[in-house]
């Protein structure tokens, strides 16, 4: 059974995903699906740390995070690289999570969340945490 503060980054991430839900269809928000699966990522990733007791760092950078864990999971680093490039600049207006050839397309992004999915997931069975224990 995973730690407190695991199953807080884990429902953490779980957020992320459920808002990526309500907004995948939508074009116009390519780049914010782009920001919430990163963070997915990263806080399923802070939680397989905390359970583990591995000191988590203030760091975004997935493949950081990827290689401080002590567990072997199925990601395509390719889409993880885009991710983080993604990440810092979802978040301000000027650049809106571009791409070199601009915002991500509807099917990037849910590349996007489908990569953020199975990691939550594969973290989930791990630690062994149900989202119905994280709706609580």
């Amino acid at each position: 059974m995973a730690n407190f503060q695991a199953k807080e980054w884990l429902k953490a991430a779980y957020s992320d995903l459920r808002n990526i839900e309500h907004i995948l269809s939508d074009s116009f928000l390519t780049h914010v699906v782009a920001f919430h699966s990163q963070q997915a990522v990263e806080k399923s990733l802070k939680a397989m740390m905390e359970d583990a007791s591995i000191p988590v760092p203030k760091v975004h950078k997935l493949e950081t995070l990827i290689n401080k864990i002590n567990v072997e999971l199925e990601v395509n680093s390719e889409i993880l690289a885009t991710l983080d490039l993604l990440y810092i600049e979802s978040r301000y207006p000027g650049d809106m999570g571009l791409l070199p050839h601009g915002k991500p397309a509807l099917k990037d992004a849910q590349e996007f969340y489908k990569t953020a999915q199975s990691i939550f997931n594969q973290v989930s069975q791990i630690l062994e945490i149900t989202t119905k224990e994280l709706e609580k």
